[in-house]
C-alpha cells in the first residue's frame, strides 16, 4: 500500500470483496479471489487513500461487496481529491468463464449511493495460448449498448489488449454510441500481444474516434506499463 501510494502513479486498483464472501457477512476487504480473508480492510485502505492525491479504481468480482463498499465510499466521498472508478464485468465477453455481476444489481447499488463515479463495465474474458482467439462480438457489445443507454455517467470499458485488435469495427460502434465512453485497455499476465498492436490501438482508436474530442477515448491500464510517444 505505501508504495503504491508513493509511486507516479495517477491511480491506484484494489479489489474488494466481504471477509469470509461465501457467509457474505463479513466487512469489505482487499483480497481477489480465490482468497477470501484478508486484514485489510476497505475501511482502513480508504482512510489512507483520502490524504493522497490518488485517484481509486474499486473492482467487484460479486455483488455481496458492492452496497456495503458504496456506504463507506459516500462516507468519505467528499474528501477524495482524484476520480473514483467503480469496477465489474457485468456481461460474458469471448472466452469468459468467470461468473459476471449481475448488472442491473450492481448499477442500482453503485448509482444511488455514489452518482458522480465513473462506471468502468466489462465483460469476462479469457486468453487460449496456442489457439485464434476471436474478439468482442456484435451481440457483445450491443448488449453493453443497451445497458449503458440510460445511465448518464462516464462509463469506460475495460477491454483486454490481446482481443481488441480483431473486435475494431464493434468497439469503434461502441465509443460512437457516446461521448461519455471511453476504454480502458489491459491484459493478462501470461497473454501474448505485441507493440504493434497497441499501436494499432492509438492509430485506429484515438485518432479515429477522437481529433475533434476534448478528452482522451483510450486508456491504458496500469498494468500495461507502457507509454505512447
Amino acid at each position: 500500500m505505501k508504495e503504491a501510494i508513493q509511486s507516479a502513479a495517477h491511480m491506484i486498483e484494489a479489489d474488494v470483496l466481504l471477509c469470509g464472501e461465501e457467509e457474505g457477512n463479513g466487512e469489505p476487504i482487499m483480497a481477489h479471489p480465490p482468497e477470501t480473508n484478508s486484514d485489510n480492510t476497505l475501511q482502513a485502505w480508504l482512510n489512507e487513500i483520502v490524504n493522497t492525491k490518488k485517484g481509486i479504481k474499486l473492482d467487484f468480482k460479486s455483488l455481496a461487496a458492492v452496497k456495503p463498499s458504496m456506504m463507506l465510499l459516500e462516507g468519505i466521498k467528499l474528501h477524495l481529491r482524484r476520480p473514483v472508478w467503480i469496477n465489474a464485468d457485468i456481461l460474458p465477453g469471448p472466452n469468459g468463464t468467470n461468473a459476471v455481476v449481475d448488472a442491473k444489481r450492481f448499477l442500482d447499488s453503485v448509482t444511488s449511493f455514489c452518482p458522480d463515479v465513473t462506471l468502468s463495465l466489462g465483460w469476462t474474458t479469457g486468453w487460449q495460448p496456442q489457439q485464434c482467439n476471436k474478439g468482442y462480438s456484435w451481440a457483445m457489445v450491443k448488449e453493453m449498448a443497451q445497458i449503458c443507454d440510460a445511465l448518464t455517467q462516464p462509463v469506460t470499458f475495460p477491454v483486454r489488449a490481446a482481443l481488441v485488435r480483431q473486435s475494431k469495427s464493434e468497439l469503434l460502434w461502441l465509443l460512437q454510441k457516446s461521448n461519455r465512453y471511453s476504454l480502458t485497455v489491459w491484459t493478462g499476465r501470461h497473454d501474448k500481444y505485441s507493440i504493434e498492436d497497441l499501436l494499432y490501438l492509438r492509430e485506429n482508436f484515438d485518432k479515429t474516434v477522437c481529433d475533434h474530442r476534448p478528452f482522451v477515448k483510450v486508456v491504458i491500464d496500469l498494468f500495461l506499463h507502457l507509454t505512447f510517444h
